[in-house]
């Protein structure tokens, strides 16, 4: 019996950036889960940058999985992230259809500020939609919610009941627990988790303190990965992940560093040890 749980972790790799699996596999491996990265692209730099080279995968994805499957690796959790093509999005739905048994968690990375990316197609979206209905937990931000259950996307209206009503159409979708996160209200910042099966939900708040840091998604959901495969429940994990990330962008905002680099929270993995063991 393996003592450690694993991790595949669908995403780029970005040298500069601490997001995607530069930022989960030191989350995951602090909290005792072995991250198995299965990457999407490589880059010298993540893509917000003025500029950065691009190496895509997506020709390498199939035989990479098949690997796994001839070699019978088995995962305790699936975890995608940023999907940049239908074929990428297939290949992930195949992965997923072959590791039915697995917790998966899908951040439908599509986009933001009531806005979809310029890479984002209908059929992108189609695609994703059928993704989300095969996942254990999803985490979208308002926008992604509102462009999965076709609600329309209101900056300013972001009232507990709108985002419950949104929250419970994407578990009608299929997954058991939503997580809606990010949603500004003027000087906070609060994450929306609904579960599907206690018909629950519960709001986690911090200090937004006006700057957007790389990766800061990322990181969240690992730990909230890493938080429920070590057996803490989902409002444990959300609460925990909400104050890391908090105490984490205080302490890098006092540097000054150019927001694109992410957020220095290698300096805290110490305290997800302590979080994990409930002893902080």
């Amino acid at each position: 019996m393996n003592g450690v749980k694993k991790v595949a972790t669908i995403n780029d790799l970005s040298g500069i950036g601490r997001c995607s699996l530069t930022a989960a596999i030191p989350i995951l491996s602090t909290l005792g889960v072995q991250c198995c990265p299965f990457p999407t692209a490589i880059l010298s730099s993540q893509t917000e940058f003025d500029k950065f080279s691009f190496l895509d995968i997506t020709n390498e994805m199939n035989n990479y999985k098949n690997v796994w499957k001839e070699l019978n690796i088995n995962f305790d959790c699936i975890y995608s992230g940023f999907l940049g093509s239908e074929k990428q999005i297939d290949i992930v739905l195949d992965f997923v259809l072959d590791n039915k048994d697995s917790l998966i968690v899908i951040d439908p990375v599509m986009g933001d500020n009531g806005i979809l990316y310029d890479t984002f197609t209908e059929n992108m979206c189609n695609k994703m939609k059928e993704l989300v209905s095969i996942a254990s937990i999803v985490t979208p931000n308002l926008t992604e919610a509102c462009i999965l259950t076709g609600e329309e996307y209101k900056k300013y209206d972001t009232s507990n009941e709108k985002v419950m009503r949104i929250a419970k159409k994407l578990a009608q979708m299929g997954p058991e627990k939503i997580i809606i996160t990010g949603i500004i209200r003027e000087s906070e910042i609060y994450n929306f988790a609904y579960d599907k099966g206690r018909d629950e939900f519960f709001i986690v708040k911090s200090v937004f303190n006006n700057e957007s840091y790389s990766g800061t998604g990322d990181i969240f959901t690992s730990i909230i990965i890493g938080l429920l495969l070590n057996n803490h429940n989902l409002n444990f994990a959300i609460k925990s992940a909400t104050n890391f990330i908090y105490e984490a962008i205080s302490y890098t905002s006092k540097f000054k560093t150019n927001p694109k680099e992410g957020i220095m929270f290698e300096v805290f993995l110490k305290e997800l040890i302590l979080i994990n063991e409930n002893k902080n």
